[in-house]
């Protein structure tokens, strides 16, 4: 016996259509674009900016097409990833270099880990400065492994 043959079949209820669930909300949500990376223990803390800034770089001029300012927003997500990867792979936590540089429409998000130890102060770290100045905002979280993930947002 087959299900078919124990389900009654009502035609009133099968023509009918079914209600659809409101999906208004979903359109208007902003479109989300992200590029990840994960560099392995034998790449160096230059070759890690190089990497990660090529990869980046070919992705991030895309994400920003037709956003006004593109080009100085790409300029200063690309100049904020150089540092924050530099650092991150100097001090990291685990043996790969992970990081995330996301659009949401109004801001590049970049994120980097596991640095394995705290965020240190600007003077320790000039480049910070630079991050500093052209990020609206810099902070960190717990990352998984066993570090700290530094990320850095840059408005559009």
């Amino acid at each position: 016996m087959t299900i078919f043959d124990t389900t009654p079949h009502d035609a009133a209820r099968t023509s009918r259509p079914h209600p659809q669930p409101d999906t208004s909300a979903l359109f208007a949500m902003s479109v989300e674009s992200s590029v990840d990376f994960t560099l392995g223990p034998e790449v160096t803390p230059v070759d890690a900016m190089e990497r990660a800034g090529a990869m980046v770089g070919m992705s991030l001029p895309r994400f920003l097409a037709g956003v006004p300012g593109a080009e100085e927003t790409c300029s200063a997500a690309l100049s904020v990833l150089t540092e924050l990867v530099d650092l991150t792979a100097r001090y990291k936590a685990g043996p790969d270099l992970v990081g995330r540089v996301t659009w949401d429409g109004h801001h590049v998000t970049v994120s980097v880990g596991d640095m394995g130890r705290p965020l240190p102060a600007p003077e320790e770290e000039p480049g910070l400065y630079l991050v500093n100045r052209v990020a609206d905002d810099v902070g960190q979280y717990a990352g998984d492994q066993g570090g700290r993930v530094t990320w850095a947002s840059v408005a559009a």
